[in-house]
């Protein structure tokens, strides 16, 4: 029987009884197991819901349609919750032992009010250090509530602190629930009174510092027994703008570290001797206070040192004194290097890179006013120019041509680098005249590697940034690549010689670069093979990063806009200069390798020309002695300067309470964080010995994993010839599928050798959230998503999602409308049975033929439902919500379930957990992984 469109409020399916509201204000068939509901209302201030469905529709469909009755994620062991937590974020996660756990919400950084943003001091003054401490356990403090009363211990021993539970959980029956992506890791719970202060700030929050154990091994045989890893991901800023993510400040210069360990005082060290002295809590040296510990310079005053935010933040600066300079603070130095050949000139790069200078010298950091820009065009020869200062008499910017790219001269090295604050409106009026001088350029070809080496001489006695802007193979001249792109090799065993470099100059250059204190970034937009292999070196070497526009164009508006807003947003963070990246710990731990991009000047100090403010990095840990003690400690210190030209020390101290038991280790595992360690790894592998050796590392560790639980953990038998794991590393195996699928390590031999190096770029270097998405990307449905999707929360005041649903085909109804964005691109994905009322109020077309596909932007209709899409597609965009610092802005491409094919299969590689190209379905890989366990 064919029912008309459904219109918002009436009832398609005749007389039935009214469908049953499921928890989370989905529409369900039934009445879901478990708690009562406790989501919004359905009635979203009473508006009407239209059901897209057509003739397609049967009752209850749809992606969406089977979470209104789902079991509690995570299925067997109880304890678990998806409300969210005042700040929006899933709370709950795993259940811990009610003994340990103070009750209450767990915000991301708990007891953070997310109106007032960033830190807030903490409610009430430490009076004296005899004062009972508050059990300092991350995601579970909240200081307004009584603790569950727990029983005393005997006299004068101190009872250990229950660590997080085991809960086993049968991989093989239930499938994931991807909504526990988003849970926050396993809590790091430390005994009472760990932390000096009562501070809910006093252990790093998981966005700066994770932990990819966080109940620490105390010696190596036991963690080797493990099989798991033991890394720290760092992130040690959130986002691009200070003011967007605020940390306390320790304005006075008083800086006291351990004499042995170079350790800094953080909120878990004890003093002794009436507080005139510390004890270091990484290697037990006792150490004096400073005498200006407890006195404000400022206010000539005495000062309540538990009120300092070096013993109440984990996460705090330092302003440092002058011992902390080899120089004076250098000026931010911007020199770009533009490609001005035929394709740059042509494609329209040149004109929108000098626009967006130019609309951008106001974002730039200058607040000290001491910014100096300088720019060189490239093509077979150098041009530099003279900018002189503003209100000079006749000031003409003059171009002086260099055609020496052997031994390249600087021809007025003084006047080549300008302060900004001085020569404004002389570089605004080169940057206007910029497109002219090269708009009828034939030259074809790209010294790019002899401009870099100038650019080295130009900016290499202060340092600074070099970016460069190019559409073309650097094909003269020094660095000079060749076009090594055989389409014979890929996907072969030979295929990861095009993943090298292709000339020793583009390591060895970088190398020089960071010496010089000289950041390279690179922004490529070859419609042909361009090397990102090898260009990608430079950033890799010295805190860079590779920003890749295949076929870009930008007579497209969409690649125009893209390109303006990235490249906006890139020059207006505020990046430091010349910085080291340190972490220190306990002894008996030593920092072994380090993962990222930055030069490791020594065994334990990573070089930063510039410190970005959108990567992370991988620290792994390695155990060399027993640990004696129920705490260890790892500090992470980034010294640095400042766009404003200040000396500063961001450190980040994480204390994790340690065990001897394995469950302990395995329960207190953090999915997220192993999957962002073993990403690197492969990225490692991959460069080093291949695309296959790196698919079998990840594929050989999980198999590990899975074994090494099965013998030790689940008593080595399981009924049914399941798959057991724990609840909170349930997601490991679909997140090691999904990595072993990703773009950088797909086994396909279509995959062009600069894509894939781009992606092996993004894989080593995205911040946590980012990485996951790109690994495992989010996919919405829209078309019958819950009433308040797209709508805004009035308590956080930011737009709700709709909940994500698994990547596989089967949940793509042929009616549907789907958003799938792993965070790089996004799809809208229109069903080939998509009801014309949905095209109409989407797309604005009354036919479904007449929708053009590919990139675009969405039209801004009149009606509810376009509003919404619109509002989840930005809000899917949304970096900052995540607490992590990004200039990317996804392209948006529409496609048709039976629209052009390259498309549609390009769409369906995210899919991960189907069969695709020679990749291996989620219940392949189960199967797999069930043999190879048993």
């Amino acid at each position: 029987m064919s029912h008309p469109n459904p219109q918002y409020g009436q009832d398609p399916y005749g007389q039935q009884s009214p469908p049953v509201q499921g928890h989370e204000g989905y529409e369900a068939t039934s009445q879901p197991a478990g708690p009562p509901p406790t989501g919004p209302a359905a009635t979203h201030g009473g508006r009407k819901k239209r059901a897209y469905a057509g003739q397609a529709y049967e009752f209850g469909a749809g992606a969406n349609a089977d979470l209104g009755g789902q079991q509690q994620a995570g299925g067997a062991f109880s304890g678990f919750s998806t409300q969210q937590d005042a700040a929006g974020y899933p709370q709950g996660g795993y259940q811990q032992n009610p003994a340990a756990v103070q009750q209450g919400p767990t915000p991301l950084y708990p007891g953070q009010d997310p109106a007032a943003g960033g830190y807030q001091p903490p409610g009430q003054a430490y009076p004296s250090p005899s004062v009972g401490g508050v059990t300092q356990q991350f995601g579970q403090m909240d200081l307004s509530q009584k603790p569950v009363a727990v029983p005393a211990p005997a006299q004068g021993q101190q009872r250990p602190p229950v660590l997080n539970q085991l809960y086993p959980t049968d991989l093989s029956n239930q499938p994931l629930n991807v909504a526990e992506l988003d849970y926050p890791p396993p809590p790091a719970i430390l005994p009472a009174n760990t932390s000096v202060t009562p501070s809910p700030y006093a252990n790093c929050p998981p966005k700066y510092v994770r932990s990819t154990l966080n109940a620490v091994p105390t010696t190596h045989s036991l963690l080797k027994k493990s099989k798991l890893p033991f890394a720290l991901v760092i992130q040690p800023y959130t986002s691009l703008h200070d003011v967007e993510d605020p940390v306390p400040v320790v304005p006075d210069q008083v800086i006291s570290r351990c004499r042995r360990c170079r350790s800094y005082i953080n909120p878990f060290v004890t003093f002794l001797d009436h507080g005139h002295r510390w004890r270091c809590n990484m290697c037990n040296l006792t150490n004096d206070v400073p005498q200006a510990f407890d006195w404000d310079a400022a206010g000539q005053k005495s000062l309540d040192r538990w009120q300092r935010p070096d013993l109440n933040h984990a996460v705090v600066e330092f302003i440092a004194p002058q011992e902390y300079m080899v120089r004076p603070p250098q000026p931010l130095v911007y020199l770009f290097l533009l490609d001005v050949s035929y394709a740059s000139v042509t494609s329209g790069l040149l004109a929108t890179a000098a626009r967006c200078i130019r609309e951008s010298l106001d974002r730039i950091p200058n607040a000290d006013r001491r910014t100096r820009v300088g720019f060189i065009a490239v093509d077979s020869s150098l041009h530099f120019f003279n900018i002189p200062r503003d209100g000079t008499e006749n000031a003409q910017t003059s171009m002086l041509v260099v055609s020496d790219l052997e031994e390249a001269f600087l021809p007025t090295p003084a006047d080549l680098l300008v302060t900004l604050t001085e020569c404004r409106e002389n570089v605004e009026a080169f940057l206007d005249k910029l497109q002219e001088m090269f708009q009828n350029t034939q030259n074809g070809a790209s010294a790019m590697g002899s401009a870099l080496r100038a650019g080295h001489k130009l900016i290499g006695p202060v340092g600074g940034k070099m970016t460069v802007v190019t559409a073309s193979l650097p094909n003269l001249g020094h660095g000079k690549l060749e076009m090594r792109e055989d389409k014979k090799l890929l996907g072969t065993g030979k295929e990861s010689s095009l993943l090298q470099t292709g000339n020793s100059f583009y390591k060895s250059f970088a190398v020089e670069c960071s010496k010089q204190q000289i950041s390279v970034d690179m922004f490529l937009f070859s419609s042909q093979y361009q090397d990102v292999a090898s260009l990608s070196n430079l950033p890799r070497y010295t805190g860079g990063q590779t920003y890749f526009y295949p076929g870009w164009n930008a007579a497209r508006e969409e690649d125009a806009m893209k390109f303006a807003k990235e490249f906006s947003d890139y020059l207006s963070s505020e990046i430091g200069l010349e910085a080291v990246l340190r972490v220190r710990a306990t002894t008996g731990l030593r920092m072994s390798t380090f993962y990222g991009n930055f030069f490791n000047r020594s065994s334990d100090l990573c070089a930063f020309p510039a410190f970005p403010r959108d990567q992370a990095y991988v620290v792994e840990v390695a155990i060399d002695e027993t640990i004696t003690k129920p705490v260890v400690c790892m500090q992470t210190a980034v010294l640095h300067t400042t766009c404003n030209g200040e000396r500063r020390i961001r450190v980040m101290t994480l204390a994790l309470p340690t065990t001897q038991a394995l469950a302990d280790v395995y329960a207190s595992a953090d999915q997220q964080a192993i999957t962002t360690y073993y990403s690197h790894k492969a990225v490692e592998r991959a460069l080093n010995g291949g695309l296959e050796a790196a698919r079998d590392l990840v594929q050989g560790k999980l198999i590990e994993l899975l074994a090494t639980y099965k013998k030790e953990l689940a008593g080595g038998s399981m009924g049914g010839g399941g798959l057991q794991f724990p609840a909170n590393l349930r997601a490991l195996p679909v997140l090691f599928l999904a990595l072993i699928k990703n773009l950088g390590l797909r086994k396909s031999s279509q995959i062009p050798s600069d894509m894939r190096s781009a992606a092996l770029c993004l894989l080593s270097t995205l911040p946590l959230p980012l990485l996951i998405q790109y690994i495992y990307p989010k996919m919405f449905s829209l078309h019958d998503m819950p009433d308040d999707a797209g709508t805004v929360d009035e308590k956080t005041g930011e737009i709700i999602l709709p909940p994500p649903v698994n990547l596989s085909s089967e949940r793509l109804a042929p009616f549907g409308l789907y958003l799938i964005d792993d965070g790089q691109t996004q799809f809208l994905w229109v069903g080939r049975d998509a009801v014309p009322q949905l095209v109409v109020d989407v797309f604005g077309y009354p036919d479904k033929s007449q929708l053009k596909v590919g990139k675009q932007h969405l039209p801004e209709l009149d009606n509810d439902f376009n509003e919404r899409v619109r509002a989840v597609i930005s809000k899917s965009r949304d970096h900052k919500s995540r607490g992590v610092g990004s200039i990317i802005v996804p392209h948006l491409y529409v496609v048709k379930e039976d629209g052009e094919p390259g498309l549609r299969l390009w769409a369906q590689t995210l899919l991960v957990e189907d069969r695709a190209d020679q990749g291996v379905s989620l219940q392949q890989w189960m199967g797999m992984l069930r043999e190879r366990v048993q």
